[in-house]
């Protein structure tokens, strides 16, 4: 089923939802909650916007191809204490990513886990650790930027990540500082009751001139339907240099909801990159304001999706000064009945002259059954601009198996070729080097284990 969208924005329908076991909980929080007061503050406003919000229905033009009732309908139990369920170190070599050299920040159930965790030498000053630690220890530095840039005063799921987090992770790179191997945050859930939540935090700040590899992975030990809601504010200083990779890969009954919000400086080089392959509802939000000039920014995307799974991937990128760059790539490749989503948005604000950017969804349909939707847009409000986008949803290409057939390779074969070509243009993107091995690999792996890639058709 092919669908394609312009339709205009419409005002979502005010909410309905029963927001009591919501509001029950974060009393109780509330009262053993620590931190500093404007922590304490956010987290009620947060409350208290979500009360506001409630969850979004179709109603809602940027949801109306994600229906999160069933995320709704789940017992919410947060996560409040940490625990571990028996989780040790020795299991930590299962996970993608377990090779790469670097610091790794671990943790289960949305806690630090500082003996799962290890930290490789860094330059000085240089800060890596979790979220709590650094608003015990360096407040100041992480109340200039920590919920600045993600709104939880117009998303349902921030206000509630702000009102509930318990830790994150906390990256900070003083100016002209450089951590040549890659930083990874895992979070693994080791859920075995349905609606257990978790509500991870990230601040990732790259000051002027610094380079950072960060890693995000999101993994499970269960089968239940738990809840992963997760936030990560980056920023990117004036000539900064950052690659982030989000790769989310959880069980196929959990949910997952997460925010990426990135603020980019002057002449600053950014490419980020969401590898979605787990749980029954993916949806990854990514607000990109380039508020300088003269920098570049690649947003990139892949998803792989099968039986039932929705993976749904919501932009919007705001060029608000002269002089940049942004090009955004994502690809799907769905299966069976599952369901892919794209809603793109391109905004020029005025002044933004010399505009530099380019949208592009493409989806691979190994079914009949299988879905996508994608809309990409442009809203401009400067004259002098180079803007484009543009969407594909089909099924393998019959003249590209041609072409291979007729020199002599088999149609599986040249089937294979073709999907995994499909996904590469993808993983080719990923600049370091280990990362995109070890992703191209994993890729590789799960798609040769999907029998309508494998199968002739």
């Amino acid at each position: 089923m092919v669908t394609m969208e312009t339709k205009p924005a419409v005002k979502p329908n005010q909410p309905t939802m029963e927001n009591g076991p919501y509001l029950e909980k974060f009393e109780q929080f509330e009262k053993s909650a620590k931190g500093p007061a404007w922590v304490l503050a956010a987290r009620k406003a947060g409350i208290s916007h979500f009360t506001e919000l409630g969850f979004p229905t179709l109603q809602d033009e940027d949801w109306r191809f994600t229906n999160v009732a069933p995320i709704a309908k789940l017992p919410f139990k947060p996560v409040l204490e940490p625990t571990r369920d028996g989780f040790t170190a020795k299991e930590l070599g299962q996970f993608t990513f377990a090779g790469l050299a670097g610091s790794k920040l671990v943790f289960v159930n949305g806690h630090f886990a500082p003996k799962l965790s290890s930290v490789a030498e860094l330059p000085d000053g240089v800060k890596v650790m979790s979220l709590g630690a650094a608003l015990a220890s360096d407040t100041a530095l992480v109340e200039k930027h920590l919920f600045r840039h993600a709104r939880a005063d117009t998303n349902a799921f921030t206000a509630l990540n702000t009102a509930f987090f318990q830790d994150g992770a906390f990256i900070h790179l003083p100016a002209g500082k450089i951590v040549a191997e890659p930083i990874q945050l895992l979070y693994v859930s080791t859920a075995n009751e349905n609606g257990t939540t978790a509500h991870p935090r990230n601040l990732i700040v790259a000051e002027q001139g610094s380079q950072v590899t960060v890693i995000e992975s999101f993994v499970s030990l269960s089968d239940a339907a738990y809840f992963t809601n997760s936030v990560t504010e980056l920023v990117a200083g004036d000539n900064a240099v950052v690659e982030h990779l989000k790769f989310q890969d959880e069980s196929q009954q959990a949910f997952h909801l997460a925010t990426v919000a990135a603020h980019f400086d002057r002449a600053s080089n950014v490419v980020t990159h969401s590898i979605a392959l787990g749980a029954k509802l993916s949806r990854t939000n990514i607000y990109a304001t380039l508020a300088g000039e003269g920098l570049e920014c690649i947003l990139n995307g892949l998803y792989l999706t099968r039986g039932e799974q929705l993976a749904d991937h919501y932009m919007i990128v705001e060029h608000a000064q002269p002089h940049g760059a942004s090009h955004e790539y994502f690809n799907g490749i769905l299966a069976d009945k599952s369901k892919g989503v794209f809603h793109g948005r391109i905004l020029v604000r005025p002044g933004a002259q010399k505009t530099d950017a380019k949208q592009t969804n493409k989806n691979l349909l190994l079914s009949d059954d299988a879905t996508a939707n994608t809309k990409p847009q442009l809203e401009i409000y400067a004259d002098d601009v180079k803007c484009t986008h543009g969407a594909t949803i089909g099924q393998l290409d019959d003249e590209a198996i041609f072409y291979l057939r007729a020199r002599g390779i088999a149609l599986e074969k040249a089937r294979r070729m073709l999907i995994h070509a499909f996904a590469g243009e993808i993983i080719d993107r990923v600049r370091c080097e280990p990362l995109r091995e070890e992703l191209n690999k994993v890729v590789w792996d799960r798609l040769e284990q999907n029998e309508q890639v494998t199968v002739n058709r």
